[in-house]
């Protein structure tokens, strides 16, 4: 029931009209990537095939839809019994992606595909989001351990639980979020809350409590009162007096405000100063990339951060948008596409069924990305390749030398799910593999970075072009 009004009224006026057997193609994508980056990182894809092959409607929700007094009772009927019957290509999930190209492309009797659109833009929308932010975070961080801690500023349970999965897809090493820890088997981390040393007599006491009880994982907060001056000498004597003589090492101490570059720096020198040189300094407070970025500038001392709020819901650019759109009607086993036309170019879809493919060079640099239509061989990107720049269509341009890959694999056919989905390590390694040796870091810069192309085979721009003449005359 995860799904707008108007995917059950147009359902209903389908049933009433047509012969609902007939077959649509849907696109899911986004029009411009978070933070004006230079890319976003496509996730949740497990959980929409999850929707999809369980979606169904019971007796209660039935009785609920009568009440409304909107639906006929055949349709309800109907929906008694429904099961989603298409099929779903994707790109994988992890795969780092561009705005206007087809993530997900749902092929399938109308109603099927009017139903699935909510639940599915949900799910893509908030986790690409999140995981696109954390590799924004993670990027900043620079080879440092970056925690999730979220949970308490996220909207609602579902978007902590959910935002923790796309946050480890983006490189987070772990989260505080047990049961995203448990769901996921993401490790999880956490170290205690100013509460627990407010609640001892004094703040050295709280601390030498929590070593005996965690000798092996002690890290202490040390800013509740004042962190040079109480916090980090108690942090030393808890290490000396508790810890030394169990044979264990203090493994860090936690700053949660203040002049993060600046305490950082007085902390490392105390700390080294007292022989505690393996112990981590861990920062948190509203961080995200452009402070992390700040504080490593300025001369940080840090080794890890907790990045809570502005990670877990995207603070700096909260909505990634991405839309469900009308691709085609299948009609005697022929795709005839459809487009939408708008005074905004940006808001011009990209009609029909379609092909993705990622071009790479000789180096294995991804240097565009190309549309084909569906029923084109696989472009030739070895022999001179003529492709169209839509921005630029009045140059002759050319692949050559190059290879290219289909981005769009089968995920559901017949309702059913096709192989078997990667395990979250393996999303998470692959985001990391495709940043490292595939995608240009001018396009990961944070300020002004490079477009990646999205071009288009002369066939597919020619059908654009025709099908947009033909709107203009209508």
């Amino acid at each position: 029931m995860c799904m707008d009004l108007y995917e059950l009224t147009m359902a209903n006026g389908y049933y009433a009209d047509r012969d609902c057997s007939e077959q649509v193609v849907f696109d899911v994508f986004y029009r411009k990537n978070p933070d004006k980056g230079g890319f976003a990182v496509f996730a949740g894809l497990e959980q929409v095939v999850e929707y999809i092959e369980n979606l169904h409607f019971d007796e209660e929700e039935i009785e609920y839809l009568r009440s409304l007094g909107l639906y006929s009772e055949a349709f309800l009927t109907y929906l008694k019994n429904y099961r989603f019957t298409g099929s779903v290509d994707a790109v994988p999930e992890g795969t780092i992606v561009y705005p206007h190209e087809p993530l997900v492309t749902i092929t399938a009797p109308l109603i099927d595909a009017q139903l699935v659109e909510t639940a599915i833009l949900t799910e893509i929308n908030h986790q690409s989001l999140i995981a696109t932010k954390a590799r924004r975070i993670v990027r900043a961080a620079k080879g440092r351990s970056v925690s999730d801690f979220g949970a308490r500023r996220a909207h609602n349970v579902d978007a902590a639980v959910y935002g923790a999965r796309a946050a480890y897809i983006g490189g987070a090493a772990n989260t505080a979020t047990v049961l995203a820890g448990k769901m996921f088997n993401i490790p999880v981390s956490g170290t205690m809350a100013h509460s627990w040393v407010m609640y001892y007599d004094s703040e050295y006491e709280a601390f030498a409590q929590f070593c005996r009880i965690y000798p092996d994982n002690a890290v202490l907060l040390v800013d509740t009162y004042d962190v040079v001056r109480s916090g980090v000498p108690n942090a030393i004597q808890a290490a000396k007096e508790v810890l030394e003589p169990m044979g264990k090492r203090l493994k860090g101490v936690r700053l949660d405000s203040g002049d993060l570059a600046y305490l950082s720096q007085k902390v490392r020198l105390m700390l080294d100063e007292a022989g505690l040189t393996d112990c981590i300094i861990v920062a948190s407070n509203s961080l995200d990339e452009y402070t992390i970025g700040s504080i490593l500038r300025q001369g940080g001392q840090i080794d890890a951060f907790g990045v809570g709020e502005r990670l877990i819901t995207a603070k700096s650019d909260p909505v990634f948008g991405g839309v469900y759109k009308i691709a085609g009607v299948i009609k005697n086993g022929v795709c005839e596409p459809r487009i939408k036309v708008s005074e905004s170019v940006e808001k011009i879809t990209n009609p029909g069924k379609k092909k993705l493919y990622r071009i790479y060079n000789e180096a294995g640099n991804a240097i565009a990305d190309l549309i084909t239509l569906a029923t084109e061989a696989p472009p030739n990107v070895k022999a001179p390749y003529r492709y169209v720049d839509p921005r630029k269509p009045w140059k002759t341009m050319y692949y050559e030398n190059c290879t290219a890959r289909e981005l769009q694999v089968p995920v559901i056919r017949d309702g059913k799910r096709v192989g078997t989905l990667p395990t979250l390590d393996e999303i998470r390694d692959y985001v990391t593999h495709q940043l490292d040796f595939e995608i240009w870091p001018e396009e990961q810069r944070f300020s002004n970075p490079h477009v990646h192309y999205l071009d288009m085979s002369p066939a597919y721009y020619e059908m654009k072009m025709d099908l947009l003449d033909a709107m203009d005359k209508h």
